[in-house]
């Protein structure tokens, strides 16, 4: 049987934060689509569970449109530079 390794939960909470406070412009990038990809793995394990995870749910949607608007952000910050 293969050994697979399971992010924690919580990991995706960890990199949303991660990136939401990264002060190096260089960083940020990196962070951001850490937190991305951490928050669509989690968002896939709460759908194949197929319970009742409402709260988390939202919390992974507005941690997305809060991502989104920082690159956003950042990349209106980077042109205009």
């Amino acid at each position: 049987m293969e050994n697979v390794s399971h992010p924690r939960p919580e990991t995706w909470r960890e990199l949303y934060t991660a990136a939401l406070f990264e002060s190096d412009t260089q960083k940020l990038p990196s962070r951001i689509a850490a937190a991305e990809k951490a928050i669509i793995v989690r968002a896939r394990e709460l759908f194949a569970l197929g319970c009742d995870t409402i709260e988390e749910d939202q919390a992974l949607d507005d941690a997305l449109y809060a991502l989104k608007a920082l690159q956003s952000c950042f990349e209106l910050r980077a042109a205009a530079a």
